[in-house]
């Protein structure tokens, strides 16, 4: 069983699941996203972007917003 049939399985009855991610496939699957930033550590711990990831994609301060918006582009045939 996959990483994710898992993880649907875990919420499929209504539950909630808090993870830290950083996979991108995992962060566009999301019902909502934190962006915390915009560094890590001593630089890092402000909410830069918040929302369903097509949201999050939209925020220009936020690097995973940047990345996440190449992700949900559709592929051309």
């Amino acid at each position: 069983m996959s990483w994710f049939a898992i993880l649907h399985k875990l919420i499929s009855p209504g539950n909630t699941l808090v993870a830290v991610e950083h996979n991108l496939d995992a962060i566009k699957s999301a019902d909502w996203v934190i962006d915390l930033g915009l560094e890590s550590g001593a630089a890092g711990g402000e909410i830069i972007a918040e929302g369903r990831p097509e949201q999050v994609a939209k925020v220009a301060a936020s690097n995973t917003g940047r990345f996440l918006a190449q992700a949900l582009r559709p592929l051309d045939n």
